[in-house]
């Protein structure tokens, strides 16, 4: 069945066509990107031991974290959903919080011992006590390891799984228990937990009150143009469909090696500026057009807090 619009952001599109890469995009979409998980990457996902994790609060704000547990953590529940636990930890409960107000994350799982291979799967949470999720899926394992059994779970209808290249990943090796020690799970021992390793402890006296910086939009902002006053582009954007959308002029086409291809500091300056003035135009004209995003709370379908729904 053919896509009904193409996949991935306007920005990302906007960039694609600047520096020459929509071909190759439209292979990678093509090609690679499923709505859901195939048999390999189940397979994949059922014996990982790691994961990355992006989410973001309702302004915007974004937090990258890490999870890790024993091979089979991570549950495949079936091809469009899987579920992870949420063990005890130093209780900021960062990423649940963000779930809590935006139900969109992003996953990046990585095998740097056997295949060197990684996947990322974005879609929709929602966050279950661990007694509901084991009432609605009965097989879930129960970890004998003090401090590694789930306070929560976290279940995501997966929207996108697309395949990490290989090309970067370095090839690691385990280290034999014995001699990496024991995991200190669910340890409130600050030691152990790696102590005041970077210092912020130490300074806690010395610095001010922390202070959440006071901002607008500007996180719809790339790092291509500047900031300027919109409301000519908001006017000059054209109407389609009902809709202010911008139609691209046609391009002239740019090796794909993007910045690098610039000669020197001075050069690769200049095409900065020249990419600041021509991209500018473009850029202010989608965010225009962009619909503000509603808070999750208001989102339609979104499961909320603790989501207590039955079977």
């Amino acid at each position: 069945m053919p896509r009904q619009e193409r996949p991935g952001s306007d920005g990302e599109h906007l960039v694609q066509q600047r520096l020459g890469t929509t071909e190759r995009a439209d292979r990678f979409y093509r090609d690679q990107l499923l709505d859901h998980l195939n048999a390999r990457m189940r397979e994949f996902v059922a014996r990982q031991e790691m994961f990355f994790l992006a989410t973001a609060d309702r302004h915007g704000d974004c937090d990258s974290t890490f999870r890790a547990g024993p091979p089979g953590f991570i549950q495949v529940l079936d091809d469009r959903t899987l579920a992870y636990p949420e063990y005890r930890g130093n209780g900021v409960m960062a990423s649940v919080g963000n779930i809590s107000e935006n139900p969109r994350l992003g996953i990046l799982m990585i095998d740097f011992t056997r295949d060197r291979i990684g996947l990322h799967i974005n879609g929709r949470a929602r966050v279950v006590m661990d007694e509901e999720m084991r009432a609605q899926y009965t097989g879930l394992p129960v970890d004998p390891v003090p401090g590694r059994r789930a306070q929560l779970w976290v279940a995501v209808e997966v929207e996108e799984a697309y395949i990490h290249c290989a090309k970067h990943i370095p090839h690691l090796q385990k280290v034999p228990a014995q001699q990496r020690g024991a995991r200190a799970w669910g340890t409130d021992d600050s030691k152990r937990k790696g102590g005041d390793f970077f210092g912020a402890a130490a300074e806690a006296d010395e610095r001010p009150p922390f202070r959440r910086p006071e901002r607008g939009n500007e996180h719809l902002r790339g790092g291509l143009h500047e900031d300027t006053d919109d409301t000519a582009c908001r006017a000059a954007a054209p109407v389609y469909g009902g809709e202010r959308v911008h139609a691209a002029a046609p391009q002239t086409a740019r090796p794909e090696s993007g910045y690098g291809s610039a000669p020197g500091v001075s050069g690769r300056r200049d095409f900065v500026e020249e990419l600041n003035a021509e991209f500018l135009d473009r850029v202010e004209r989608v965010l225009a057009r962009a619909r503000p995003r509603r808070p999750a709370e208001d989102e339609a379908g979104f499961r909320g807090w603790f989501d207590r729904r039955d079977g």
